[in-house]
């Protein structure tokens, strides 16, 4: 009996290794959960042609927005888990929208397996020079002694844009009117027009205005400093306990064979720590922050911890 087991993980052990060394026998594709010219889009199409380099296979980008990106990574939770399909995706489907919609077209948890995280982008707190503040700390005493006065923009209802700033308002003890937009183009035209006096924004979106006099940067949104801006303090360095960092993660159906998934990550791990590519990425504010999937596991999970509170006290909803 104990041989019979034996011998059938020994059949199965070298049917895995197998598999791993066959694949990728045909193109792949790499959905992404949003437009051409995406931030997204910019890390799969850069990932995949790594992939295709080193594999020598296609690795075909296919973008499936909509839905708050729920719609592509939905398209990668119902592929068929024999590696062929794999996904980029990000904190909004894998953790917040969990929060935010009454019913997702997938769960996060069992239809998905996590390969690992790809890059953060920080957002930056942002104002129109006009509020005449140079710190977080002036910023907060200027809305506490003008409740309600200032508007603030964001790229949707939901966004991370949104919940920064209802964290920041709620952990000071502040208000703001939220004015939300499509995207960071429309909430940035309106931060320069003053039709908004702030906002916490993708730092790419916002960097290229900060000479021109009409905005100033006050400090980024991730756990500690950025070494694409070392000058600038975080929020929490400024005093307040909020964190909210743009990330993105490579994820494959659930089922795909261990070994493949092995194969996908140690391939991805290792074009991250190209010169390359991560100068590209820098250009776009992107750092590269290759995880175990365990470790993506727990980011997923801070992310909904540090998040439910906030949502829960705004009683937000999309559906």
């Amino acid at each position: 009996m104990k041989r019979s087991i034996a011998l059938a993980l020994c059949a199965f052990l070298f049917a895995s290794l197998a598999v791993a060394q066959e694949w990728p026998a045909k193109s792949v594709r790499v959905i992404v959960p949003f437009g051409p010219g995406s931030t997204p889009d910019m890390v799969g199409r850069l990932i995949g042609e790594h992939m295709q380099q080193k594999l020598g296979q296609p690795f075909v980008v296919e973008n499936r927005p909509g839905a708050s990106a729920n719609t592509g990574t939905d398209a990668v939770a119902k592929s068929d888990p024999d590696g062929y399909t794999i996904g980029i995706s990000l904190g909004g489907p894998l953790a917040i929208n969990t929060l935010l919609f009454a019913k997702m077209p997938y769960d996060p948890v069992n239809d998905l397996a996590l390969i690992t995280m790809l890059t953060t982008q920080p957002s930056v707190l942002v104002v129109h020079t006009s509020l005449g503040v140079n710190s977080v700390a002036e910023l907060l005493d200027l809305l506490k002694k003008n409740p309600g006065k200032y508007n603030y923009g964001s790229i949707g209802n939901g966004s991370l844009s949104h919940l920064a700033m209802e964290a920041l308002a709620l952990k000071s003890g502040t208000h703001m009117v939220h004015i939300p937009y499509p995207g960071s183009p429309q909430a940035m035209t309106a931060l320069l027009r003053n039709d908004v006096q702030m906002g916490c924004l993708p730092a790419i979106s916002v960097t290229p205005h900060a000479a021109s006099g009409q905005v100033k940067i006050l400090a980024i949104s991730l756990g500690q400093r950025s070494a694409l801006m070392p000058g600038l303090p975080t929020l929490k360095e400024s005093g307040l306990d909020v964190e909210a960092d743009a990330w993105n993660g490579l994820i494959a159906p659930a089922k795909t064979p261990e070994p493949i998934i092995a194969k996908i990550h140690d391939t991805v791990v290792a074009a991250l720590a190209e010169p390359e590519i991560r100068e590209k990425m820098a250009t776009q504010f992107m750092e590269p922050i290759p995880t175990t999937p365990a470790q993506f596991r727990a980011k997923i999970e801070a992310d909904l911890a540090r998040w439910s509170p906030i949502i829960k006290a705004l009683d937000l909803k999309i559906n």
